[in-house]
């Protein structure tokens, strides 16, 4: 009973891990969206972010895995600062760039596109096989494309409003982006960047832990890309030295809670769970976190809920369902052509009759030859 249940345990741990995962990114949004109001930059706030996500992960990484550390190459260490580019850099800056020049359901609508992205990139850089005549590749498509369709409605068409609490006086953050002037043709290229980053990071994290498994001084060296590269970004385009004093407000509140959890922690999770199920499986639950959003703020932030959003978090719900089982029935066969390939165990205290057979025959051939030489050598004096 005990190895059954934890042989399930191992099963479900890729799942709860990006489960739990998007309700940390929900409750991101939430804090970040206060931090905004009282006047961050956006390009201030991934440093800072970073800095408290590096010290979180950093001493752990030097500890737990000093002994399993592979040694640091030049290759290995372009792919880091990659990855610090195409995420802290490229998409946590152009997506607020996006939302700012948009409003907050176009910049929805973008995000929501990322396991399709991610599935196509998969596909190209052929670290996800697609064969439509079985069913886990159809899954997957199929997946992918309602979960795409569920974003969509959920985003665009809103309907009647159903309010699960008192409604507070306050303006919502959807409201207040969408009140921010526009500009659509700047917006979307800011966004498309943005999704096609952090695409790549995965993508690219994925490669990486072929050649440097370690997923905690991995996501160290990410942190740590991102203070760097992140760094530069914000010294160029905010030249202002005040704006990056902070105080014990909702600003070093939104920089701590999201390092430490939506940079730190989410990066070694991503990295687990990208080693063992890759990069596809890791993005399908990205739409999860605009259902919990939206649920969070209507709880916490008494806004109102959308039938829009009601059924579209159905049909999300039923597009990452057949995203995970194609994965799970494509997991299996792997697993079966593995036990194929296994020789088989033997017990070296049974013997084979075939053996012992031999071993008779080449007992019997060695008691024939010093007959033979007793024969030879009787003709030999005859």
């Amino acid at each position: 009973m005990a190895g059954a249940f934890a042989s399930f345990l191992n099963k479900v741990k890729p799942y709860l891990a990006m489960l739990s995962l998007q309700f940390g990114y929900a409750g991101m949004y939430i804090v970040t969206m206060m931090c905004f109001k009282r006047g961050m930059s956006h390009w201030i706030l991934v440093v800072y972010r970073h800095v408290f996500a590096t010290i979180a992960v950093l001493p752990f990484a030097i500890v737990l895995e000093r002994k399993i550390r592979p040694k640091m190459t030049l290759r290995v260490f372009i792919k880091i600062v990659a990855l610090g580019f195409l995420e802290p850099v490229i998409d946590q800056n152009l997506y607020y760039l996006g939302l700012k020049s948009t409003t907050a359901t176009y910049a929805s609508a973008f995000v929501n596109l990322l396991p399709a992205v991610t599935f196509l990139l998969a596909v190209i850089f052929r670290i996800e096989k697609v064969n439509l005549k079985k069913k886990s590749s159809m899954a997957k498509v199929i997946g992918t494309i309602i979960t795409v369709g569920g974003a969509m409605v959920m985003t665009i068409y809103k309907g009647p409003m159903f309010n699960l609490v008192a409604r507070s006086h306050g303006v919502g953050h959807h409201e207040v982006a969408a009140a921010t002037p526009v500009n659509w043709v700047a917006g979307t290229i800011e966004l498309i960047a943005c999704i096609v980053g952090w695409s790549g990071f995965f993508i690219v994290q994925s490669m990486t832990l072929k050649e440097y498994p370690a997923e905690l001084s991995l996501a160290a060296w990410v942190c740590v890309m991102g203070i760097v590269e992140g760094g530069i970004v914000a010294l160029i385009m905010e030249r202002d030295w005040n704006a990056w004093v902070i105080g014990f407000d909702s600003r070093l509140l939104a920089a701590a809670y999201s390092g430490i959890v939506c940079s730190g922690i989410a990066y070694y999770v991503q990295s687990v769970v990208n080693k063992v199920k890759g990069p596809v499986f890791v993005t399908a639950f990205s739409p999860l976190s605009m259902v919990i959003t939206s649920i969070l703020a209507a709880i916490i932030l008494a806004e109102s809920v959308h039938l829009g959003s009601l059924i579209g978090a159905i049909i999300i719900v039923i597009g990452l369902y057949s995203v995970v089982w194609g994965k799970s029935k494509e997991g299996k066969g792997n697993e079966i052509i593995g036990k194929d390939q296994e020789l088989p165990v033997v017990d070296i205290k049974e013997r084979s009759t075939i053996v012992d057979d031999n071993i008779d025959d080449v007992t019997i051939v060695k008691s024939k030859i010093p007959a033979e030489k007793k024969a030879s050598s009787i003709f030999q004096e005859l």
